[in-house]
């Protein structure tokens, strides 16, 4: 081999930052454990970066694409459509054309008008109404910055990612925490974004798998978690905002969580966007490749490499851009819960909650209110699913020149991410999850089944639907890569 090329995509790409930070006192409870209800205060602000991305030659006045970077958890089903039908309203582009990808974070409250009556459930519907006037203002401003793009993207590494279903000796049953013998991809997709003539920095692109799980029940402030961090030490370095995709990270989470310490939470991030400061260092300049230019005789008889511009046919290779919108059907687990079953569960954990207070119990309270919310979200689980035996699982997938773009529903377990990258090994690609919230939830694989573990009952789907998925998706990508 003579001529190395590296992996590139050529568009067009505008980019956009707003503030969306809800204000302190609003619902802040997401943990069952946490003690609190409303937000004390703010950790680091939240924020929504917006990417609106065309073909490199798209003749249409609005973006192919719009992706949504946003500090949350996730919206629920009818939170999610109200977002993107604002959006859309406000902008002009079609809600099909619009993805959201949520950073997971799980201390930026859960904002859903479920939790309306409840301490600081009041200033929910205003803040859900201003997010989506404010992403829609980023979009409109992101499109008034479009400008022909080359995408190069890196790898790096980095440790934060741990495996979190343990088996705890004690109790006897599978939790979720930090497991020292499961296995976690450490790699951290960067895609360096520049300008196409000018090579100025429009934005950086980060795809990692790690649940922003470092602060937990005991954290009273809102905050992006370690996604704050790693942004700062990016943008600080590259002058240009970062762009933040949640990879598959159904088991996966840092080694140093569920804490109420937000110092614990920036050393997390700032771990990570040194992986990716140290992948960025490693790129090559853009539209380039790396030609052996032959010996030169010295001490030692050296051999000689140079970056040579790429050519037309290499550029127009890099230019390529298809977009396929496709579902896969998945058959639904066989023991689903009733609707009717959960709210009575939940109205007998909400009284036994109210007799162990009146008796002095705060320990049974506290567990006996967990455990209401663990109905609580059960019942928004199944409140909106098809009635079919199989879910519609929807799938998004971009060829971007030498690269894929996957944007994916819910939380899937990491060896999705691991065996897709190991099947294409050439192609550049990125997992995004939780796209526009989560309809089938988590998605363990098959042989994580069986075990207790939290993710298998809150899933939706039957046992295998990693597995078919995985095959689903290797098809559909062979469809848009050449032929070997």
């Amino acid at each position: 081999m003579t001529k190395i090329e590296f992996p590139q995509s050529r568009c067009r790409i505008g980019v956009s930052r707003a503030d969306v930070t809800p204000p302190v006192g609003i619902y802040h409870r997401m943990w069952g454990a946490a003690k609190h209800d409303k937000a004390t205060g703010v950790h680091r602000p939240l924020t929504v970066t917006v990417l609106t991305m065309s073909a490199e030659n798209s003749p249409e006045d609005k973006p192919d694409s719009v992706f949504v970077a946003v500090d949350h958890c996730l919206l629920w089903y009818a939170e999610m459509a109200s977002l993107l039908d604002t959006v859309s309203d406000r902008t002009g582009v079609r809600v099909d054309r619009i993805t959201v990808f949520f950073s997971h974070t799980h201390a930026a409250g859960l904002m859903g008008l479920e939790r309306i009556e409840l301490p600081g459930g009041e200033l929910i519907p205003d803040y859900l109404e201003s997010l989506g006037q404010k992403v829609a203002t980023a979009v409109n401003n992101a499109m008034a910055t479009m400008q022909p793009a080359v995408i190069s993207y890196g790898t790096g590494r980095c440790h934060l990612a741990t495996n979190r279903d343990f088996f705890d000796p004690d109790q006897k049953h599978a939790v979720c925490g930090f497991n020292p013998e499961g296995m976690a991809d450490d790699a951290v997709l960067v895609g360096r974004v520049q300008n196409a003539e000018s090579g100025e920095a429009i934005t950086t692109i980060v795809n990692y798998a790690c649940h922003p799980t470092t602060l937990a029940w005991d954290n009273t402030l809102v905050s992006p978690d370690y996604p704050g961090a790693m942004r700062e030490v990016v943008e600080e370095a590259t002058k240009a905002p970062c762009f933040f995709i949640q990879g598959a990270s159904g088991d996966i989470g840092p080694r140093d969580g569920f804490t109420g310490d937000v110092e614990v939470a920036d050393r997390n991030g700032r771990q990570l966007g040194y992986a990716v400061l140290s992948a960025l260092e490693n790129m090559t300049p853009a539209s380039t490749a790396l030609q052996y230019t032959g010996a030169v005789v010295s001490g030692a008889t050296i051999g000689t490499w140079q970056f040579t511009n790429a050519d037309y046919q290499r550029q127009s290779e890099t230019a390529t851009w298809n977009h396929l919108t496709t579902s896969c059907e998945i058959p639904y687990r066989s023991d689903l819960p009733d609707r009717a079953e959960l709210q009575r569960e939940r109205s007998e954990w909400l009284a036994k909650q109210d007799a162990a207070i009146a008796c002095g119990d705060t320990a049974a309270a506290a567990d006996a209110r967990a455990m209401a919310e663990r109905m609580t979200r059960r019942l928004v689980r199944v409140e909106h699913l098809p009635q079919a035996a199989t879910l519609p699982y929807a799938v998004q997938i971009w060829k971007l020149g030498d690269a894929i773009w996957l944007a994916l529903d819910g939380e899937l377990y990491n060896v999705l991410q691991r065996k897709l990258r190991e099947t294409f090994p050439g192609t550049s690609i990125v997992v995004g999850t939780l796209a526009n919230g989560s309809k089938a939830w988590y998605i363990p694989d098959r042989d994580s089944y069986g075990k207790g573990l939290y993710q298998e009952d809150a899933s939706v789907l039957a046992q295998g639907a990693l597995e078919q998925l995985f095959e689903f998706l290797v098809l559909k990508i062979r469809t848009l890569l050449p032929s070997p």
